[in-house]
């Protein structure tokens, strides 16, 4: 009876330890902003770059983009990686405002995300939208 006991402590205390470890790990890896942009109705298309004499985060493993102050169509995203093949998105469609795009992964498991390049258009007769890119690390 006594080792059914000492058998169930050890399975409980594992799934502690497995369930600590599961959570510090993924408190670690979060969304940063690493970029914003002003988009204007009376432009086709932008390059987001880091700010001037900023490097981005390195080691991104996902990228994704949001949209602020309009509706915007977008139709086609290119995500330039160092080192690594540009990732084409074409007709990503409407992003709400406020709506976000979906994330894509880094061609290798962490990689550094050099620009964005978008074709868009702001919609509804807004002047402009504010466009923010987001890695996950």
């Amino acid at each position: 009876m006594n080792a059914r006991y000492v058998k169930g402590g050890v399975g409980l205390a594992s799934a502690l330890l497995l369930a600590v470890g599961i959570g510090t790990a993924s408190a670690k890896d979060t969304w940063i902003l690493l970029s914003e942009k002003t988009l204007k109705s009376t432009d086709p298309s932008t390059e987001i770059k880091a700010e001037e004499g900023k490097m981005w985060k390195e080691d991104v493993k996902r990228a994704k983009l949001s949209v602020e102050g309009a509706d915007v169509q977008i139709t086609n995203v290119v995500f330039h990686w160092k080192g690594g093949k540009n990732e084409t998105i074409p007709n990503v469609g409407v992003v709400k405002a406020g709506g976000e795009t979906a994330a894509k992964d880094a061609p290798t498991r962490e990689a550094t995300l050099l620009s964005v390049s978008v074709q868009y258009k702001i919609l509804n007769d807004k002047p402009t939208a504010t466009i923010k890119v987001w890695g996950y690390d």
